[in-house]
């Protein structure tokens, strides 16, 4: 469809018989092509990340949903199985290829949203590239072999890629925080919930210890070498971390840090995987913009 833009213009002039000045309104119009939707590939979308992604996108402006896949619910339209009132009218699939090729003939912008696992995501990207679309990759756990070689193939083939170890804003803000806070003070500890054992230390835990060792400085040197095992598992330069697992805790992170006479802490929780939807739409409207790989949403923050 195509957009009608009008403006209303108003012109003075002189009447040299009787001395007085009179106006001329008039309007001019234009018919303007409007922007298409960008068209958005969810791949992992039966997971509860992937449905979150289906309703935030279909809820979005300027983007909808073009292609679910999935190797669960497969034949099934993705709206029955996110719990939509109504369908999308888009099966979910399990052939990526299948699904890029009906919306390259299109000749649409689209964005293929990566929630598979690492060791298939440098093929998806590159079946995403062959059909000229982009690709948003979220995963908390990516090799740093897997990111250069994304990059390098990225570069070859002028084709955007945003790599995100979390889509969380609040947990970006925390990571940046801590930063911020490690010029300041020399002790730091990190303790952190979750509901379950598995993968631990966190991804996020792992992230802002590797953020802080990476600013060059030695951190708790006055208890930098005991073997007590209560005092939690060292990451980086002297940077412990403090698991805890419960059943029915919040995912949360707390970084600590100690000066004298005082203790600064920055907590971040997560209650819902509802949080990382924000940035997801961050993510997918900069991604078309990218001729290259991006790793971190917190580039564009």
């Amino acid at each position: 469809m195509a957009a009608l833009s009008c403006q209303f213009h108003s012109n003075k002039y002189f009447n040299s018989q009787n001395f007085k000045s009179r106006s001329k309104h008039f309007i001019s119009c234009s018919v303007l092509p409007t922007q298409s939707n960008i068209k958005v590939v969810i791949n992992g979308a039966a997971k509860e990340i992937g449905r979150a992604a289906i309703l935030a996108v279909t809820k979005a402006r300027g983007m909808e949903v073009a292609g679910a896949v999935d190797t669960y619910h497969v034949g099934e339209d993705i709206g029955e199985v996110c719990g939509m009132e109504e369908p999308l009218e888009v099966p979910i699939i399990n052939d990526l290829t299948m699904v890029l090729g009906s919306i390259s003939q299109s000749k649409a912008t689209g964005v293929v949203v990566d929630f598979t696992d690492p060791s298939s995501v440098y093929d998806n990207v590159k079946q995403a590239t062959a059909f000229g679309m982009k690709s948003v990759v979220y995963l908390p756990r990516i090799k740093s072999e897997t990111i250069a070689a994304l990059s390098a193939f990225c570069e070859k083939a002028s084709m955007g890629v945003l790599v995100a170890p979390t889509l969380s804003i609040g947990s970006i803000l925390l990571q940046q925080a801590a930063i911020s806070a490690s010029f300041h003070y020399s002790n730091v500890e990190i303790v952190e919930s979750k509901d379950n054992a598995k993968d631990l230390p966190s991804a996020d835990a792992n992230q802002i210890a590797s953020n802080l060792s990476n600013l060059g400085q030695i951190y708790n040197r006055e208890d930098s070498s005991t073997d007590v095992l209560a005092r939690g598992q060292v990451l980086g330069d002297g940077i412990r971390v403090h698991s805890l697992v419960l059943p029915g805790l919040p995912s949360s992170t707390t970084v600590l840090f100690s000066g004298p006479g005082e203790v600064y802490s920055i907590k971040h929780d997560i209650t819902d995987v509802q949080c990382l939807m924000p940035g997801l739409l961050l993510a997918i409207r900069k991604v078309v913009r990218l001729k290259n790989l991006v790793y971190g949403l917190e580039k564009f923050l």
